[in-house]
């Protein structure tokens, strides 16, 4: 019986990975770096010399049930990483491939996000919802979506970009993808910062505590915090994020119609701040028929274990 999976989260600069067990708890997990090396070879190599003593450990190849990998631009369809910014390899790679024929396990890969989506599914708050949406709100924004049980890939392995749709027409320009206006600009921490700048530079004599911090100590989490103390602009920030996030989620319900919406990131520890009034916004921006009947949740799987538990589940999904 092969009781057990491997979950790995390949990420810019760490590559995590675990073993889990069927209740979604990592009996171990370790990590190493995505950086030290250029060929990926090298990097599956150093992998396997980590990962395969764990995975004695746990009673060995045998007793796993296969690979499930996330990462950034994964391709489930192929198991190829493609044109990955934020990784050391270039190109398109066949890291599925790669990793089944160096362990002998077969391996899935999928991007990060719909990995997070799929651990919600299997082990979050998600569990036997067949219709559901996962929004990670973190430096960027990801996003998951599942229609009747499954993940929305697409035709090419890449549907569910909503952090890169058009929120707000010819508006913020986004570095990383040179558009203008994207959800992604806004409602993300960077977007939360940028946020900030902008309302301060709209009123320089509203007395505010983002005055006291420089450039570059002025973050999501300074908003956050002078936010809770009564900050008249770092509420306002928070009210137009949630403003933005409300209506793009609008939009989601509308062609996808959830039963919830969860989520996720560094961000949703701002709670009601940003709740609120996503929640009210987005059903501001509701037809009649769409109204009051999806719930949005804050993931119940911890932060720090949820990358290696949501590529995990590709496994048993």
């Amino acid at each position: 019986m092969r009781s057990l999976s491997v979950g790995i989260d390949i990420g810019g600069t760490t590559a995590k990975y675990g073993i889990v067990n069927e209740q979604g708890e990592i009996l171990e997990q370790d990590r190493i770096s995505t950086r030290a090396h250029e060929d990926v070879n090298q990097f599956i190599n150093d992998l396997y010399d980590k990962l395969m003593p764990m995975i004695n450990r746990h009673g060995g190849i045998g007793n796993m049930k296969g690979i499930g990998a996330g990462a950034p631009n994964g391709n489930f369809n192929t198991g190829t990483i493609e044109y990955a910014p934020n990784l050391v390899w270039r190109g398109i790679i066949p890291m599925a491939d790669l990793m089944t024929a160096k362990f002998g396990l077969k391996t899935l890969l999928t991007n990060d996000a719909n990995a997070a989506a799929v651990g919600e599914m299997i082990y979050g708050c998600a569990k036997g919802v067949k219709h559901f949406i996962t929004i990670t709100l973190g430096t960027g924004v990801g996003s998951g979506i599942v229609i009747d049980g499954k993940i929305v890939v697409g035709h090419d392995g890449f549907a569910g970009e909503l952090g890169h749709t058009i929120i707000r027409k010819g508006g913020r320009f986004h570095k990383g993808t040179g558009s203008h206006g994207s959800l992604e600009s806004y409602a993300s921490a960077t977007g939360v910062r940028e946020t900030a700048f902008e309302f301060l530079a709209a009123d320089p004599t509203e007395p505010s505590l983002l005055r006291n911090y420089t450039t570059e100590e002025l973050t999501s989490q300074t908003v956050y915090e002078c936010a809770i103390k009564g900050d008249a602009i770092a509420l306002k920030v928070f009210e137009f994020t949630g403003e933005v996030l409300g209506e793009a989620l609008a939009n989601a319900v509308m062609f996808s119609s959830p039963e919830m919406i969860v989520l996720f990131g560094g961000l949703t520890k701002a709670g009601d701040l940003l709740m609120k009034p996503t929640k009210a916004s987005m059903e501001a921006n509701l037809i009649q028929v769409f109204k009051n009947k999806v719930r949005i949740v804050y993931s119940n799987l911890k932060e720090s274990d949820a990358a290696i538990l949501g590529a995990s589940a590709l496994v048993w999904s």
